[in-house]
């Protein structure tokens, strides 16, 4: 049998059917990034004020190409049953952090500068790994830290979600509230979608978040053509005429389109600007969140699918070149870094062990774009993708075990990093208070031998961004 041939069924104990059922359900689970990558990068799930030039469609159609080819890639190369997408994490890094920093230095089309960015950190991962030095920049940031840049960015992640939703509003007193306003048909639609997918992770249902934001969707269909011939009085309500369900949501012509153009994205990147001194940090920071992304998913998910034997990761240099060339490649498509999902743990746990769980979701995804009037309809109205950052915000939270509590010089940068990345409301800002801080309390504690000389080096050039870009940002 030739798939047996290419992908040892047998040797792993699975068939054809497990490992296609297997690759279904990790596409399920991971699908929202099809939803909520394109509205993050482009800024429509920020409102109009933080657009970022970036064209809706175009990203959409580089998800799915680059989560796509990557995924085909790790299934026939790496032979791993881990799929790739555009990360949840370092794509609000791209926009909140990456974006400001290229329009300070003047840049008037500062995406474009940004995925440069993202070009040189998979360029410069790419050299690594196929260099075998990646354990080297690996092991420079503790373990606490890695961390707990993970929980920052997903109580940043959550945060953001709870905004979209409506449910914490601004407050000139207290910097937010809670909205009070339970009878918003957008709160409606946010907690219901959460309750549904909270409800089926816990479940244990395949593809929970994708069944949550699925339910939200119906929902916001009923409410919007359905609820105004049931109940007018209500519907015409001052509270319900201003909600975004009626300013926002509605569906084009049709449900099958042709795919939107990639044009507006593809081979738009500016490598050079991004060589700037002062925009090095930035490439160091996306270089860092793909490391760490990566080992942390190919271990985990890894020894999950038997491929961590004697501590040692079977074919891992193959792996993480086909996770560095993915981001390499995504920037040229379009898109901010792509990497392995920790969401393949789902495709696992239903029990795909070989590279063809990967091949079935990456080609799942090639069938996304023709379906782009659900997607954009979906992605107009943030309450849907909503639940899903919430949730996503969880699943990053569980990483908090996993740092060092006991140890004040672990503990104190940690939590400087995770409560600094959503109170200051960036990422880079967060990760700084806490790389610069990182050292010099090891030093002054009498434990600077415990402190590699690259983070030195991070806590120097994170210091500088904080001193000379930040200042500037305002």
């Amino acid at each position: 049998m030739v798939l047996d041939r290419i992908f040892g069924l047998r040797e792993h104990g699975t068939s054809v059917r497990r490992e296609i059922g297997a690759g279904v359900v990790t596409f399920l689970t991971m699908a929202y990034i099809i939803f909520v990558q394109p509205a993050v990068l482009s800024g429509a799930l920020f409102g109009e004020q933080m657009r970022t030039g970036m064209d809706f469609g175009a990203v959409m159609v580089a998800t799915c190409l680059s989560a796509a080819f990557f995924s085909c890639m790790m299934g026939l190369y790496a032979r791993y049953p881990i799929a790739l997408a555009p990360g949840m994490g370092e794509n609000f890094f791209f926009v909140f952090s990456a974006i400001p920093a290229a329009a300070a230095a003047g840049y008037s089309e500062p995406w474009r500068v940004a995925l440069g960015m993202v070009f040189l950190s998979g360029l410069i991962f790419l050299v690594l790994s196929l260099g075998g030095v990646r354990e080297g920049l690996f092991e420079a940031v503790s373990n606490s830290m890695k961390h707990a840049i993970s929980v920052g960015i997903g109580l940043f992640i959550a945060f953001i979600g709870l905004q979209n939703a409506g449910v914490i509003l601004k407050d000139p007193g207290t910097a937010v509230k809670l909205n009070h306003a339970f009878e918003s048909p957008d709160l409606i639609v946010f907690f219901v979608g959460l309750l549904v997918a909270s409800a089926c992770v816990a479940r244990g249902v395949r593809g929970g978040l994708l069944v949550g934001m699925g339910v939200a969707t119906l929902l916001a269909i009923a409410m919007r053509w359905g609820l105004p011939r049931l109940v007018p009085d209500v519907w015409n309500s001052a509270l319900v005429q201003g909600s975004m369900l009626v300013k926002q949501f509605k569906l084009a012509d049709g449900i099958v389109s042709a795919p939107p153009s990639l044009a507006p994205t593809f081979l738009k990147l500016d490598v050079a600007a991004a060589l700037q001194p002062k925009l090095l940090p930035f490439v160091l920071i996306f270089l860092y969140m793909a490391v760490f992304d990566t080992m942390g998913t190919l271990i985990g998910v890894g020894e999950m699918a038997g491929l961590l034997r004697e501590g040692k990761l079977v074919r891992a240099q193959r792996a993480f070149a086909t996770d560095a060339a993915s981001s390499l490649v995504g920037s040229l498509l379009g898109t901010s870094t792509v990497t392995a999902y920790i969401e393949s743990g789902t495709g696992i746990a239903y029990g795909g062990r070989t590279g063809l769980t990967a091949v079935t979701a990456g080609l799942l995804f090639l069938i996304a774009p023709f379906f782009s009037p659900i997607v954009q309809m979906v992605a107009s109205y943030p309450p849907i993708t909503a639940c899903a950052l919430v949730l996503v915000g969880v699943m990053m939270m569980r990483n908090v075990l996993r740092i060092a509590w006991d140890d004040a010089t672990e503990a104190v940068p940690a939590f400087l990093v995770i409560l600094g990345i959503p109170l200051s409301y960036s990422i880079s800002d967060g990760l700084a208070m806490g790389f610069i801080s990182y050292p010099m309390i090891k030093a002054l504690s009498g434990r600077v031998k415990e402190v590699r000389w690259l983070m030195w080096v991070l806590s120097g050039l994170l210091l500088a961004y904080f001193v000379f870009v930040r200042s500037h940002l305002g």
